[in-house]
């Protein structure tokens, strides 16, 4: 039963990575075209951030529950603990994610920050990926 509060804790801990990446990339962003750092436009950091906090979007506005959240409820009730309280690790980082607040409030903070983050591509367009502008060589034969 303790696997299963620990894979719990796991999970929390993976859901605030996320929350972390999508929040972060907001900040890291602009400040990296500020001190014109290259990574800030690498293709494939943007695409997986705007899919980031794409996905949060349509789970606010489809109102689904998030994925991470319903597995560590699910892990928290094998474990035979109360959904939330659990280990220490776990505790503070729910008490950090997770607030009360009516649906709407939710539905428009995440629609907001994926405005924020169209915006920020459009205005910070990434590079071309790799494998798009890959061209063969011209060889010249004697």
């Amino acid at each position: 039963m303790r696997l299963y509060a620990y894979l719990a804790d796991l999970v929390i801990t993976l859901h605030f990575a996320y929350v972390a990446m999508v929040l972060l990339g907001l900040v890291l962003i602009p400040l990296g075209v500020f001190l014109r750092w290259k990574w800030v436009r690498r293709f494939w950091i943007r695409a997986t951030h705007l899919a980031m906090i794409g996905i949060v979007a349509l789970q606010a506005w489809l109102r689904i529950e998030c994925p991470l959240t319903t597995l560590e409820k699910y892990l928290r009730r094998l474990a035979g603990v109360e959904v939330y309280p659990g280990s220490f690790v776990g505790h503070w980082i729910d008490r950090i994610l997770f607030y009360e607040a009516p649906p709407w409030v939710f539905v428009t903070a995440y629609t907001a920050i994926a405005a924020i983050v169209v915006l920020l591509t459009v205005l910070v367009p990434p590079e071309r990926p790799a494998w798009r502008s890959w061209r063969p060589r011209k060889v010249d034969f004697l």
